[in-house]
């Protein structure tokens, strides 16, 4: 008979670790999303928006958006019944052929524009022209299996004639808009300028669909030079403010960040380069993307920090903050974008929400921002990274996100903000974005998981979401509009130019669909090379961003490559921080004098620049 033993000091740990794992790890691999509960979810998502849409059309139609505790409504924007423009293409996703006909036909008659109202640009652009063009897009294409027969393009008028009211907007020295206008008379003479950067870069998406579907290039160009403006008064570190004064350029809030007032100018530099192809948001990306890791990106988190000397202003994570992972799945950039997401999720769980401020410094709620008004940020970035990866633990998290907001946010008639993500305390408003994002994200993670029979995942295009959540196909008629390499003023290889002209059905410049949620480009690269004037058909290898666009932003302090072909021995000093314009005699485009900020060039004068950052 063996002796007794008194239990060692590692056998006991041995134990302990044995206990640990069967009590606390096993439970959680045992309580994962099954196939089952992943469809139980989908269903419970599809109940919660018919709850508070139909919450909102019995008790707040048509004003724009719900008052879920009091089963009211209110007018927050326009006075034009946001919320249902806003969920337009959420019905259509779900499959909701009736709701979803009986609103466009009641928007195609009673809608319109001619109204003395001041609305936000931005705003206005996200929630009602990229709802107004995501339906458009869907009821009149019989490949989306959502067409309607009587349709005749009147959400696309109506998005035409919103966008025109808009441009007053761009009519600054910048090329930055005001924030806000008027949809009757136009900008006051007493509005601010000052705006954000979101609000001013965040535009590009809707207003470039919008010139394609309209053949006016207007919308595209107003919204590009925005874009412009911005970048060219960037810092020396590629880092830009979070407002600027829309007249001198002059920074009036210099903390650089991704979150609250400029997130999502980040976000539609990516995107207007996936869905419209244009290379020069590409470029910018890379750049702004590469200056935002090394100078935000505190792992896993982001901090807030002055644009010039990226000193830390604010150890800060903000809910806005959390589309960056998903951003970042877009990207190709997997890893941080899995731990940043982890970090973010942990705030949820440790609340059952995302306060809009949470301080890194006490791992506390931030004074002043102790609420959640139902965002989506989280979501989204959930969705894409299951996508991604297909981990089980995004499914997981979804359904912690869908208990909490059936728990402590759902009310009366909808789903009502938190204002205070410790007591859930609820406040008596519905944003018309839970049904165009919330939503709509919770119920595509689920239906992946289930299998997806749906528009986005499974449908005829590859769908880029907007800010707002709207779906913009990426069709021929808005992504193959330059795959013919037709420029005016276009710099090619003489030596190298195909003048037959390739049928862009069967001889793409790219892939298109392989262009959409792949790694960046790690070739870009600028080359200099002869000039030619004048119109070019035909496809022309070797053409560069530059070359393309007539466009190179030159750092400060940073000298240009010497041209070994042409120009031995020169070279151009680019001490000026602005956008020099390399434009041909023949080109369409001439900026006015001195606007943007951009220098014009000859093209004899134009010298190699230096190769964007890889990333």
């Amino acid at each position: 008979m063996p002796s007794l033993r008194r239990p060692t000091s590692a056998s006991i740990l041995v134990s302990l670790l044995f206990l640990f794992l069967s009590v606390f790890l096993c439970p959680t691999l045992a309580d994962g999303v099954t196939p089952e509960e992943a469809k139980q979810l989908r269903d419970e998502v599809r109940e919660m928006f018919y709850h508070a849409f139909n919450g909102y059309m019995d008790h707040a139609f048509p004003l724009d958006e719900l008052k879920p505790q009091s089963c009211g409504g209110e007018d927050s924007l326009g006075g034009y019944a946001l919320t249902l423009i806003d969920a337009l293409d959420t019905l259509a996703l779900l499959g909701d052929r009736d709701r979803f006909s009986a609103s466009v036909e009641w928007i195609s008659k009673n809608l319109q524009f001619d109204i003395n109202k001041t609305v936000s640009v931005f705003e206005t652009t996200i929630r009602v022209l990229g709802g107004l063009l995501s339906a458009h897009l869907i009821a009149s294409d019989y490949a989306t299996g959502m067409r309607i027969p009587t349709y005749d393009n009147q959400l696309l008028n109506l998005a035409e004639d919103l966008g025109r009211r808009l441009l007053p907007a761009f009519d600054t020295p910048s090329g930055i808009p005001f924030g806000s206008v008027n949809l009757r008379h136009g900008v006051d003479e007493h509005e601010s300028k000052i705006t954000s950067t979101a609000g001013g870069g965040t535009l590009t998406l809707e207003f470039g669909v919008l010139s394609r579907l309209t053949n006016d290039s207007i919308f595209e160009q107003a919204t590009k030079n925005a874009v412009r403006g911005l970048w060219a008064q960037r810092s020396k570190l590629n880092l830009v403010g979070a407002h600027i004064n829309v007249f001198t350029g002059e920074w009036t809030q210099k903390d650089a960040g991704i979150g609250t007032s400029i997130d999502s100018f980040y976000e539609y530099l990516l995107k207007a380069y996936l869905l419209f192809g244009d290379e020069e948001y590409l470029y910018i990306f890379q750049e702004a993307y590469a200056a935002a890791m090394q100078y935000l990106y505190n792992d896993p988190w982001y901090v807030e920090v002055n644009m010039d000397s990226a000193a830390v202003v604010w150890p800060l994570f903000n809910s806005l903050q959390a589309f960056w992972p998903g951003l970042q799945v877009l990207a190709g950039d997997i890893d941080p974008a899995i731990r940043t997401h982890t970090a973010f999720f942990s705030v949820w769980k440790k609340y059952g929400f995302t306060p809009e401020g949470f301080n890194l410094a006490t791992f506390s709620v931030q004074h002043g921002q102790r609420s959640y008004p139902l965002r989506p940020e989280l979501m989204e970035s959930t969705y894409w990274l299951y996508k991604a990866t297909r981990d089980p633990k995004y499914l997981d998290a979804g359904r912690d996100m869908v208990a909490s907001l059936q728990y402590s946010a759902r009310c009366a008639c909808g789903y009502c903000h938190i204002a205070d993500v410790e007591s859930h305390k609820q406040e008596d408003h519905m944003e018309s974005f839970f049904l165009a994002e919330t939503v709509k994200y919770l119920w595509l993670l689920f239906d992946l998981a289930v299998g997806p029979d749906n528009l986005v995942d499974n449908g005829p295009y590859k769908y880029i979401f907007s800010t707002e959540g709207h779906l913009l196909p990426a069709t021929p008629e808005i992504s193959l509009v330059q795959e013919h390499c037709s420029y005016f003023g276009a710099y090619c290889n003489t030596s190298n130019i195909r003048q037959d002209v390739l049928d862009v059905a069967t001889n793409p410049r790219d892939n298109l669909y392989g262009r959409v949620g792949t790694a960046l480009p790690s070739n870009s690269r600028y080359s200099d090379s002869t000039p030619v004037s004048g119109f070019i058909k035909g496809i022309c290898p070797g053409l560069t961003h530059g070359q393309k666009f007539g466009i190179s932003y030159i750092s400060p302090g940073h000298r240009a490559h010497e041209d070994d072909s042409r120009n031995q021995g020169e070279q151009t000093n680019g001490e000026s921080h602005s956008i020099v314009i390399l434009q041909s005699q023949n080109s369409d485009y001439s900026p006015s004098e001195n606007k943007y900020h951009e220098k014009l060039v000859e093209p004899h004068e134009r010298k190699q620049t230096s190769d964007p950052p890889q990333i």
